[in-house]
C-alpha cells in the first residue's frame, strides 16, 4: 500500500451536503464503513459534546504591487493583530496555477512597501530561513484595516477548482467573527438540519474559535514548518461543558482538526488542563500524541503523507487509516476543502 495514494479533490462547492460521503472509522474494532453526512447522528450518543470552530474565513489573499511596480500576492497566515500580520509572498500569476508552480516574488527587505487596492503595508521583518515569509505592518488600523481587507482581499483560491471562490463559498453555516485564513472546512457540510439531528439524539453543542492558517505555501521548506503557531479563543462555557462531559463518561467530539489543535494545544501548554480565553498553539499532532481532551474527530478526507493525515493518526492506527484511504480511493471519495468526510473514534456504536 503506497503512502503516495492520491484522492481526487472536489472541484467546486456542492449543494447536497447531507448526501456527501462519510467514512466511519472505528479504531477499537479496527474497521470502517460507508455512510452519509446526513446520518452522522447515528454515530453520536446522548451526552456527547460536539465542539465546533465558529471562526469565519476572511479574505486573506491580497494582490498588489511593490514600489518598483512588480506584481505581488500576499497571503496572510493569520488574522492581523494591532495592524500586523505574517504573510507568504507570491510573484506574478493567479489561482489557475498550482501553488508550487507560482513564480517567486521579488525579494523584499524591511522598510519596503506594498500597495494593495486601498491598503498599504510595510515589510517590518523577513524570515531568516525564507525571504518569502514576511511580517507586514499595515498603514490602516482597527476597523479601517478590516474594511480594507474585505474590500481589497479575496479568499485563498485553489488550482483544482473549476471556478474562482467567492467569500460566501468558504464559510461554515455557524461562522461568526472573521478569524480564519482558510475555511475550517470540516464544519462546512454540517447544515443546521444535521446539527438539529445531533441535538435530537441528545448530544450537546459547544464552540470555540481557532484561526485556521494556510494549508500550503508552495515551498517545500516552508510547508515543512506548517502549521505555524495559530491563535484560538476558548469560551468559559465550552470548558464547563467539556468538564461535565468528562465527568459523565461521555465523549468530546471535535469538528475538524482545528478544534483538536485548539483543545489539545491548550491542554499541552497547561499540564493537561484547559484554560479559558485567548491563547496560541504550535502543537503538531501525530501518532506520538495521546489526546487528553478529544475522543473523536469529524474531519475531511486527507491523503496519506499530508500533515492532516498525520494528525488523524492520534485517533487511529496508521495501518487502519491507510486501508481506509485505499477504500475511499476505490469508492470515489473526494478530498480537500469541498470533499467528503470521515468520522474517527476509539469505539463507535451505531
Amino acid at each position: 500500500m503506497s503512502a503516495a495514494l492520491s484522492l481526487t479533490p472536489a472541484s467546486h462547492p456542492r449543494g447536497d451536503v447531507r448526501g456527501e460521503k462519510l467514512l466511519v472509522i472505528d479504531a477499537k474494532a479496527n474497521r470502517f464503513s460507508d455512510s452519509r453526512v446526513g446520518d452522522l447522528a447515528r454515530f453520536v450518543r446522548a451526552g456527547d459534546l460536539v465542539v465546533m470552530n465558529d471562526a469565519a474565513t476572511f479574505p486573506a489573499s491580497l494582490r498588489g504591487r511593490t514600489r518598483n511596480g512588480d506584481p505581488i500576492e500576499a497571503r496572510l497566515t493569520e488574522p492581523p493583530f494591532e495592524g500586523r500580520a505574517r504573510a507568504i509572498l507570491f510573484g506574478a500569476g493567479d489561482w489557475h496555477a498550482k501553488t508550487e508552480d507560482r513564480r517567486a516574488p521579488p525579494r523584499l527587505a524591511p522598510g519596503d512597501s506594498i500597495a494593495f487596492d486601498g491598503l498599504t503595508a510595510r515589510v517590518v521583518r523577513v524570515d531568516g530561513k525564507s525571504p518569502r515569509l514576511v511580517e507586514l505592518s499595515f498603514s490602516e488600523q482597527g476597523d479601517d484595516l478590516w474594511k480594507g481587507l474585505f474590500s481589497a482581499g479575496k479568499p485563498i483560491q485553489y488550482s483544482y477548482l473549476d471556478r474562482e471562490l467567492a467569500l460566501w463559498d468558504v464559510q461554515t453555516p455557524f461562522a461568526s467573527r472573521p478569524f480564519a485564513v482558510e475555511m475550517p472546512s470540516a464544519g462546512r457540510p454540517l447544515a443546521w438540519s444535521v446539527l438539529f439531528d445531533l441535538q435530537k439524539k441528545g448530544a450537546k453543542i459547544a464552540r470555540l474559535s481557532h484561526a485556521a492558517g494556510l494549508s500550503s505555501s508552495g515551498d517545500p521548506d516552508l510547508d515543512a514548518r506548517l502549521p505555524f503557531a495559530e491563535r484560538y479563543d476558548l469560551p468559559h462555557e465550552t470548558l464547563s461543558a467539556i468538564a461535565e462531559t468528562k465527568r459523565n463518561g461521555k465523549r468530546v467530539i471535535a469538528i475538524g482538526t482545528t478544534v483538536v489543535r485548539a483543545l489539545e494545544g491548550c491542554a499541552s501548554s497547561h499540564s493537561g488542563a484547559l484554560v479559558s480565553g485567548p491563547g496560541e498553539t504550535d502543537l503538531r499532532l501525530s501518532a506520538r500524541h495521546v489526546p487528553r481532551i478529544v475522543d473523536a474527530v469529524f474531519s475531511g478526507t486527507h491523503e496519506p503523507g499530508s500533515s492532516h493525515f498525520e494528525l488523524l493518526e492520534a485517533f487511529a492506527p496508521r495501518e487502519l487509516l491507510m486501508r481506509a484511504a485505499e477504500h475511499a480511493h476505490a469508492r470515489g471519495y473526494l478530498t480537500h476543502e469541498f470533499g467528503d468526510c470521515c468520522f474517527i473514534a476509539r469505539d463507535i456504536l451505531a
